[in-house]
């Protein structure tokens, strides 16, 4: 009988022991920017709506058995930057807005999860759908006092020897934090062993034999951002690709595992500019990317965590605004973004010197539905009629900035009407203090459950798997 209960006892011993040393070798680490609880309730409600149904239909990432909710404010304001709000993500620590992975006063550097996982002998891979030197994504691998010197933020890239980039391009490739020009980053980058790919073209013919990546969009396509999913046609690069191309890049040759950081970054700027339709359609496009990384999971259960999370929340975005009925189907007659509406209504004023009032109308009929299919108000089409007769009459020029973009008076107008159809309304064009979600499915998961600092997500990750931070 003792005989017995001590190989029982040795066997619990031992199944304990077995437990405690599981680690994910599969690690993803997803970043939708500015997506707020309400930017992904909008959604699900949005994709139920087209049904008419008055329910939601979920996101993949929402149904994750594990989920919470985390704080967002930075070390100096209540309201974080993408560069703090990326930070605390990253290393675990809380730093004023524009710094990123150091303290405060820009001395001290700290390690973010990324090179801990480099350092445990995984490959890394850090990826969005803005530039690379942008904020969120280079709070993992790059460590400046500023988040505006992008020059150097890319000359740390060099040195971070992590495996796989990818983005839309640089911003100042060829400039540094002076404004003088210096060597560019693009022969640096090729000298310290990265391939270049532009374009899933280029990935596919040099992925076979490149070790280290860098995949961007085509030369002439635009660098600071791909475009936004509604905006997209065939050949664009997407964030969906660029993530197969994460997995597919580090999964070659390796037994050891990887860590791969994947951003959404411009439901950011779709909130910026308070254009719901496209910050749907760009909360879709991050969650094609999260299903990517959940096909991945399923094949290995065992061996895979991910995690779905934001820095920070964007524009204060409400779901109703003052009705007990929600309108939000009427958001779908909108087919391209506020940007690319801009420029029609740039290109049609520019087209002659004389445009009708009825012509302006049948562009923002084809576009957003307004008159056609969304009711317009005697009240609402004056005020659009104003901005016409300013803009197209009398030539005076009439704009709507947002922090990325400055588009055209009528057309941010017009977008504006389509969201009070739509029953949306938007608190500001900045970030807001608002909590950011955190979802979590695989190995170490069941971490993710109660209220946390934004700061707690890269720590209990670090917990998980063993990385040393500090």
């Amino acid at each position: 009988m003792k005989k017995i209960f001590l190989i029982f006892t040795l066997f619990i011993f031992a199944a304990q022991g077995l437990f405690a040393q599981q680690k994910p070798k599969y690690i993803f680490f997803m970043i939708g920017d500015g997506m707020g609880l309400n930017q992904i309730n909008l959604t699900e409600v949005f994709l139920a709506a087209q049904q008419d149904r008055n329910t939601v239909f979920p996101l993949v990432f929402s149904t994750f058995p594990h989920a919470t909710f985390a704080t967002s404010y930075s070390l100096s304001h209540g309201v974080t930057d993408s560069a703090a709000g990326g930070t605390a993500l990253a290393v675990g620590k809380k730093t004023k807005n524009g710094v990123l992975a150091m303290d405060s006063t820009g001395t001290i550097s700290y390690k973010s999860v990324a090179y801990a996982a480099k350092e445990a002998g995984m490959k890394v891979g850090i990826t969005t759908s803005v530039s690379i030197d942008h904020a969120t994504p280079a709070s993992f691998y790059a460590k400046q006092p500023n988040r505006g010197r992008y020059y150097e933020i890319g000359l740390d890239l060099i040195s971070s020897n992590f495996d796989f980039f990818a983005g839309s391009g640089f911003l100042s490739p060829d400039k540094n934090s002076d404004k003088k020009s210096v060597t560019s980053l693009y022969p640096q980058f090729e000298k310290a062993g990265y391939k270049l790919a532009r374009g899933l073209k280029e990935y596919q013919s040099v992925k076979q034999t490149a070790d280290r990546i860098i995949l961007m969009n085509e030369k002439a396509a635009d660098q600071e951002s791909l475009k936004y999913a509604i905006d997209q046609k065939e050949g664009d690069l997407t964030l969906e690709q660029i993530t197969d191309a994460a997995i597919e890049s580090l999964s070659k040759k390796n037994d050891s595992g990887f860590f791969l950081m994947v951003e959404g970054g411009k439901i950011d700027w779709a909130s910026h500019a308070n254009d719901a339709t496209t910050t749907i359609r760009e909360m879709l496009d991050f969650n094609k990317a999260v299903k990517r990384a959940y096909e991945f999971y399923k094949q290995h259960p065992d061996e895979t965590l991910i995690i779905v999370t934001a820095d920070h929340e964007t524009g204060g975005i409400a779901i109703g605004n003052g009705s007990s009925r929600l309108n939000t189907k009427l958001l779908a007659n909108q087919v391209i973004s506020q940007g690319e509406l801009s420029k029609l209504v740039a290109g049609l004023r520019d087209s002659k010197k004389q445009v009708s009032w009825d012509e302006v109308k049948n562009v923002l009929s084809d576009n957003l539905g307004l008159f056609s299919k969304v009711v317009v108000s005697k009240e609402d089409e004056d005020v659009l009629m104003e901005i016409y007769k300013k803009s197209f009459v009398n030539h005076e020029s009439e704009t709507s900035k947002s922090l990325y973009a400055t588009d055209d008076k009528l057309a941010s107008e017009a977008v504006k009407l389509l969201n009070k159809a739509g029953s949306i309304a938007w608190a500001s064009g900045n970030h807001s203090a608002a909590y950011i979600p955190v979802f979590a499915i695989g190995v170490g998961a069941d971490k993710f459950t109660h209220k946390m600092e934004n700061t707690d997500i890269p720590s209990k990750l670090a917990e998980i798997t063993g990385f040393v931070l500090d």
